[in-house]
C-alpha cells in the first residue's frame, strides 16, 4: 500500500508507540514522545502561517532532537520538506533557500544569528513548545505529492532542485525495509546530513520498521568503529570514505563490530579492498553496495557481496559491482548513440524516478526516450512523463550478469559521498576578483580519496586567498585542497584545456 512519509512514521507508532525511535545528542525518545513533539512543532508552524497552510518548508537544524522532530513536522502537516544545513556556508542556504521558494524556515533558535533568509523565519526551542498539537494533514496531492526538496551540486554554479514524490519514498520503503529486517530491537546509525538524500534511508526505513534511529555526534563521525561497538549497532550505512577513515586510523580490527547484522554503502564506488577490510571488522555482517543518483530516491540497485570471499566477484577497476535494479526500477545501457550495448551510460525510469527538476530549464539533455532499440532526446518542459528515461551520466558495463559502475560521463564526481559539479567549483573561483580562467580537477590523494585540485590563471592571484573565498560560498567538501596559479593552461590539439596534462602539472 501507498503511504506517505508521515504514515510509514505513524504506523510504528500506534504499534510501538513505547519502544525508542530516537537516541540523539544525549536524549531518548520513543515513539509516543517523539510523534507529540512532531504535532507539536507542527501546530507552531500552521500558527506561523496564519490562514494557509504551507506548502514549502525549510529546516534550518542538524543532528538534534529538533532536526528529526522538525523533518516529522512538516510531513505532519503534508508540507514539503527542505533541509538547510548550519554547517554550510551561509551564501549556500540563501541559495537553496531562495531557489525552493520557501513559505517558512524552522529554525533551531539555538543557532542564532540566523541567516536573512528570503522568507518568515520560525526559531524554535524544545522546552518552549507550548501545548498545542497539530492533526495529521494529508498532502493535497496525496502520495502524488512532494515529500521532499533536495538541491544538488550544479554544473551553472547554481544548486539543482530535486523534488522526490511520497509515492517513489514509499515504493522504496517497501523495498528496503523488509529486505533488512528492520524492526523493534534494531538499532540503525544515522551518518548522512538531512542535505543528502540517503539520510531519508536512516530516518524513514528505521521508523517505518520500528527500530530506533542513533545519531552519532560530530566526534563520533570520526571514529565510527568505537560508535558502532559503544552502541551496540545492527545495521549500518554509510559512504565507503568512512571506511577509509577507519583504515587510515587502523581501526579497524577483525571482529571489532560483533554486533552488526548489515552494513549498506552508498554515494560513491566501495572497493573490494574496503569491502574486505570492512567485512573482517563485522564478520557477522551481511555487506551490501547500493547506488543511486538523488533522482531516483536515495538507492535503486543492489549487489550483496557473497559470505564466502573466494565467490567475490573481479571487476576491471577494483570496485564491488552496484548489482541489478530494485523491484519497479527499468535499467537500459546504452552507448554514444542510443543504442543498448554492454557497456555505455546507464539510463533508468520507474516508480522511484523524480517528476523533473525544480527548475524545469534544467530538465534540458536529462531524459530521453526510449523505444528499446534507440533513445531519442525528449523535450524538457514541465512535468517530465514518467514512460522518460533519466540519463545519470553515469558509465556502466555489464559483468558476469550485474552493472559494474566504471565512472562518470561529465564533470561531476563523487567527493567524501557528496556530488560535486566541477563546474560549479570552477564558477565560484572565476567569480574571485582577477581570476580570469579556472579548472578543477578530482586527484586520487595519498589514500586513494579524491580530492578537490584547482588551477587558475589571471593577474594578482594569492593561491590561498582563493581557497578561502571558495569557503566562504561552498561546503567544505567542494573547496579544493589547494590553487595552483598558472601563466596558461595546457590545451590539446582541438584548443581544448588538457585535464591529463594539467593534472600531471598539479601533481609534480
Amino acid at each position: 500500500m501507498e503511504r506517505t512519509l508521515h504514515q510509514w512514521f505513524a504506523g510504528s507508532v500506534a504499534r510501538f508507540g513505547d519502544r525508542v525511535a530516537l537516541e540523539a545528542g544525549g536524549a531518548r525518545h520513543t515513539y509516543a514522545e517523539l510523534d507529540d513533539l512532531a504535532a507539536r512543532l507542527a501546530a507552531r508552524i500552521l500558527g506561523a502561517c496564519p490562514g494557509r497552510r504551507p506548502a514549502r518548508v525549510g529546516l534550518y537544524a542538524a543532528r538534534d532532537t529538533l532536526a528529526y522532530a522538525g523533518y516529522l513536522a512538516v510531513q505532519r502537516i503534508g508540507a514539503t520538506a527542505v533541509p538547510l544545513n548550519p554547517a554550510m556556508p551561509q551564501a549556500r542556504n540563501l541559495a537553496v533557500a531562495g531557489a525552493a521558494g520557501l513559505d517558512v524556515v524552522l529554525a533551531d533558535a539555538a543557532r542564532a544569528p540566523l541567516p536573512p533568509f528570503p522568507s518568515p523565519v520560525l526559531a524554535v526551542a524544545l522546552d518552549d513548545l507550548g501545548g498545542d498539537r497539530a492533526e495529521p494533514l494529508t498532502p493535497p496531492d496525496g502520495v502524488d505529492g512532494l515529500a521532499y526538496v533536495l538541491f544538488t551540486s550544479g554544473s551553472t554554479g547554481t544548486p539543482k532542485g530535486v523534488p522526490l514524490r511520497h509515492r517513489s519514498v514509499s515504493a522504496y520503503l517497501s523495498h528496503v525495509v523488509p529486505r533488512y529486517g528492520l524492526g523493534p530491537g534494531d538499532r540503525t546509525s544515522q551518518t548522512f546530513d538531512l542535505t543528502f538524500d540517503l539520510s531519508v534511508f536512516d530516518m524513514f526505513a528505521t521508523w517505518g520498521g520500528g527500530a530506533t534511529l542513533v545519531v552519532p555526534s560530530r566526534y563520533d563521525l570520526l571514529k565510527p568503529v568505537a560508535f558502532v561497538a559503544r552502541e551496540r549497532l545492527t545495521h549500518w550505512f554509510s559512504v565507503p570514505s568512512v571506511v577509509s577513515l577507519a583504515l587510515r586510523l587502523r581501526r579497524l580490527a577483525p571482529g571489532s563490530m560483533p554486533s552488526l547484522r548489515w552494513s549498506l554503502f552508498c554515494g560513491e564506488p566501495l572497493t573490494l579492498r574496503q569491502a574486505d577490510a570492512w567485512r573482517a571488522a563485522a564478520p557477522g555482517s551481511v555487506l551490501e553496495n547500493l547506488y543511486g543518483p538523488t533522482e531516483l530516491t536515495i538507492s535503486c540497485t543492489e549487489y550483496r557481496l557473497p559470505a564466502d570471499r573466494a565467490r567475490w566477484p573481479r571487476t576491471p577497476n577494483g570496485t564491488v559491482p552496484i548489482g541489478l535494479p530494485y523491484p519497479g526500477v527499468r535499467h537500459a545501457v546504452l552507448d554514444a548513440d542510443g543504442r543498448p550495448a554492454a557497456e555505455g551510460e546507464l539510463c533508468l525510469r520507474g516508480v522511484q524516478r523524480f517528476p523533473g527538476y525544480a527548475d524545469p530549464a534544467v530538465n534540458e539533455g536529462r531524459f530521453v526516450a526510449f523505444d528499446g532499440e534507440r533513445a531519442v532526446p525528449a523535450e524538457a518542459a514541465g512535468v517530465m512523463p514518467d514512460d522518460l528515461w533519466y540519463r545519470t551520466g553515469d558509465r556502466v558495463a555489464w559483468r558476469d550478469g550485474v552493472l559494474v559502475h566504471l565512472g562518470r560521463l561529465d564533470q561531476q564526481v563523487k567527493v567524501s559521498g557528496h556530488r560535486v559539479e566541477l563546474g560549479e567549483v570552477e564558477a565560484a573561483l572565476r567569480a574571485r576578483p582577477g581570476v580570469v580562467e579556472a579548472v578543477v580537477l578530482a586527484l586520487p590523494g595519498a589514500d586513494g580519496e579524491l580530492e578537490l585540485e584547482a588551477a587558475c590563471t589571471g593577474t594578482d592571484l594569492d593561491p590561498v586567498a582563493l581557497v578561502k573565498g571558495v569557503a566562504e560560498v561552498l561546503p567544505g567538501y567542494m573547496v579544493p585542497r589547494s590553487v595552483s596559479v598558472l601563466g596558461e593552461l595546457p590545451l590539446n590539439a582541438n584548443g581544448k584545456v588538457d585535464r591529463r596534462a594539467l593534472a600531471t602539472t598539479l601533481r609534480t
